[in-house]
């Protein structure tokens, strides 16, 4: 009877100090992280984005999450248009992940306005005029914005990667990027990854930019995940805080990147509108050059692809 008493005494005992090792653990963790964050955010410094965006999106009926990814270069402008426009979806069932990229030379029919480029929009009205330019001329709506400085990408990269990012440059690069980058496979710093990711001045024109947008933020995922990228999280986290604007909770944020990682495994699916042969080119006075676009046709893409088709089964055969 003793020694039956005496086995259980030691259970709870050896129960016990499981759980505070535990605690402590996690206290580390929580400890580390939280001076990792601070240590990011006071790295970043400079300007930051002190702009409070009206957005009024929804939540995904079959309970994807569907965020409208926004870069800009404000240079100290008061009104700036967007260089990069996606929506990113992240399916919490599926742990899956999806890119959209958005040509910003559309020409689509913004609410309240006449026919522009779709990047105006967000230079008339922020994100919420631009959300309603989507759902008017795609039919398609986002429950979350996050809105970028480009800063805030160079600090981040640098702080992931002090090495750089390993890229293929598939030609020389220089005009309007502000390096000077050089042909080959190479590890990039942030601020040539980004010049890397914004050229557009070859045949390609704006249809290369958003290859290699999507290229560089596949590239990111893997170096994030990697057992290294990982222990920076916290620290890459507070750099970027300055830099962006979001309708996000932090604990909006903390669930979307815990079901990226659960989904470390699958490569991010991405599709760029309009589809190829959708599309011709045409010159509006005071607007410039646009596309002008056959919506019916990319508009079932999208929604198509955004509930649950691959980028294959969408595109025109």
């Amino acid at each position: 009877m003793d020694s039956r008493i005496n086995r259980k005494t030691k259970k709870k005992k050896r129960g016990r100090k499981i759980i505070l090792f535990l605690l402590i653990i996690i206290l580390a963790v929580v400890g580390y992280s939280a001076v990792q964050f601070y240590s990011g955010y006071k790295a970043a410094g400079g300007d930051q984005i002190d702009e409070n965006y009206e957005f009024n999106g929804v939540k995904d009926e079959n309970g994807r999450i569907n965020i409208l990814l926004l870069g800009v270069d404000s240079r100290g402008e008061e009104k700036s248009r967007t260089d990069s426009m996606m929506i990113a979806q992240v399916d919490p069932k599926t742990n899956e992940t999806k890119i959209v990229s958005l040509m910003r030379d559309m020409y689509v029919q913004i609410p309240g306005y006449k026919g522009y480029k779709l990047n105006t929009a967000f230079y008339l009205g922020g994100p919420e005029l631009l959300r309603q330019t989507i759902k008017e001329n795609f039919g398609i709506d986002v429950q979350y914005y996050m809105v970028a400085d480009f800063k805030g990408f160079e600090k981040s990269v640098d702080i992931l990667a002090p090495d750089g990012i390993e890229m293929n440059v598939e030609h020389a690069m220089s005009k309007n990027i502000g390096v000077s980058l050089e042909p080959g496979v190479q590890k990039l710093n942030g601020k040539e990854l980004l010049g890397y990711a914004r050229f557009r001045y070859d045949a390609k024109s704006d249809f290369g930019r958003v290859e290699r947008q999507q290229e560089v933020i596949s590239a990111l995922k893997d170096e994030v995940l990697s057992v290294g990228g990982v222990t920076k999280l916290p620290k890459l986290a507070g750099s970027v805080q300055p830099y962006i604007q979001t309708n996000m909770s932090k604990m909006d944020q903390i669930s979307i990147v815990k079901d990226v990682v659960m989904g470390s495994d699958k490569e991010i699916d991405k599709l760029t509108l309009p589809l190829e042969g959708t599309y011709t080119f045409a010159d509006y006075s005071g607007v410039g050059n646009v596309m002008e676009v056959n919506f019916e046709t990319n508009s079932k893409a999208l929604q198509d692809f955004l509930n649950g088709k691959s980028s294959d089964e969408v595109k025109v055969k």
